[in-house]
């Protein structure tokens, strides 16, 4: 437990620890490597590669110093968190490894600033975020567990259905291999995967693009250029083929009101749209659906779109949007412009897509008076600032 005197070294070495935060990240990833290989398939290698894992540890330990005299404040900021744990099936005994090679870290970046009373404090710190953590964590997975046709853990699903939603964009439908019910999610959750390529471990999360129904789930990936585990699922899984599910998680989900909606996506940031907008019309609320795609033939999801549009004409306006070709309502990209026609009055935004595409629509709402709390978006990947681009 931190006292005092902690207390006081983490205020006073804050900000030198905060200046030297990027460089104690991108150390820290290859020395817990090293000493751990066995926790490596946790992590993507691309969000690696590109810097993004490294500056989310980066803002998450960043946002728990300045907030952590707020628990309830710090517990709201931890939720994105705690969500990408739980679809990766994080356990208490790997916090362990994180901290060790944490601190090693720091004291490689750091030299001799890093005192053993500083050392000490630091250390305090991280077990203090370790601990909420993983309160914050059991409580989710019992949670789910405790659902019906819930689980804790893997559970093997067989993959029943494949739908080629566009060029690049395909649906695998999921029912579980012992014949139970599944436990619903929320609409616009998101959900982990455990493949074995290679006979290594790989951990990806997708979206359930489909409301829950008790008995399958629904993801769509697209495929990405060199991407291991989405050229898998394109290139080598049918129907048939088995793999493990983690629970759902994700805070990208309805809030309680009546008031309109607009649901922004671009290319497959359109797949927790979806099953946002069947859970908004079930309760009849006014949806402006806006999806941006390269052309027609990476539009995926129209038929479904359309055939929702023509179940509720009073209630849900869709509009495309294309870069190039034919057959949109509008060529060319989102923009403050189109935004300001289509945002009804008082409106709740969600967005989702690459980005470039969310500080974007970001940066045009916060320009047409769309305060924070009404502005809900998720990356595909590590979490970073929308002016991140």
């Amino acid at each position: 437990m931190l006292n005092r005197d902690h207390e006081q070294l983490i205020d006073a070495t804050a900000p030198l620890v905060a200046e030297h935060l990027d460089a104690i990240t991108q150390r820290f990833y290859p020395l817990m490597f090293a000493r751990y290989p066995e926790v490596k398939p946790l992590f993507n290698e691309a969000h690696q590669q590109d810097g993004g894992q490294p500056r989310a540890l980066a803002g998450a330990v960043l946002a728990y110093v300045g907030l952590r005299q707020d628990p309830q404040q710090a517990r709201g900021a931890l939720a994105t968190v705690v969500g990408k744990h739980i679809s990766l099936g994080i356990q208490p005994d790997q916090y362990p490894i994180v901290g060790e090679c944490l601190m090693a870290a720091i004291g490689d970046v750091l030299g001799d600033a890093v005192t053993p009373e500083v050392a000490a404090a630091w250390s305090g710190l991280y077990e203090e975020l370790a601990g909420l953590l993983i309160e914050l964590e059991e409580q989710r997975y019992r949670e789910f567990e405790g659902r019906p046709g819930g689980w804790r853990g893997t559970r093997a699903f067989r993959i029943v259905e494949i739908h080629q939603e566009s060029a690049v964009i395909r649906s695998f439908v999921l029912e579980p291999v012992d014949g139970g019910p599944v436990a619903d999610h929320e609409p616009g959750q998101f959900i982990g995967v455990r493949l074995t390529l290679d006979g290594t471990p790989v951990y990806r999360h997708y979206s359930l693009s489909d409301v829950p129904n008790g008995t399958r789930y629904r993801i769509s990936i697209k495929r990405e250029p060199g991407g291991r585990a989405s050229c898998h699922f394109h290139d080598v899984l049918g129907v048939g083929d088995t793999l493990a599910l983690l629970p759902p998680a994700g805070d990208l989900t309805l809030v309680d009101g009546d008031e309109p909606l607009l649901l922004a996506s671009g290319g497959v940031g359109q797949t927790p749209m979806l099953p946002l907008a069947r859970q908004a019309l079930a309760q009849g609320r006014r949806v402006v659906y806006l999806h941006a795609a390269l052309d027609a033939e990476h539009h995926a999801f129209a038929g479904e779109v359309a055939a929702l549009a023509d179940a509720h004409p009073e209630q849900l306006q869709a509009v495309t949007v294309h870069e190039s070709g034919d057959g949109a309502d509008h060529i060319g990209r989102i923009d403050r412009e189109l935004l300001a026609h289509l945002l009804p009055e008082k409106a709740r935004c969600y967005f989702v897509g690459p980005q470039g595409f969310m500080t974007a629509v970001d940066r045009a709402l916060v320009d047409l008076g769309v305060p924070a709390e009404r502005r809900h978006y998720e990356h595909f990947g590590p979490s970073r600032p929308l002016d991140a681009a």
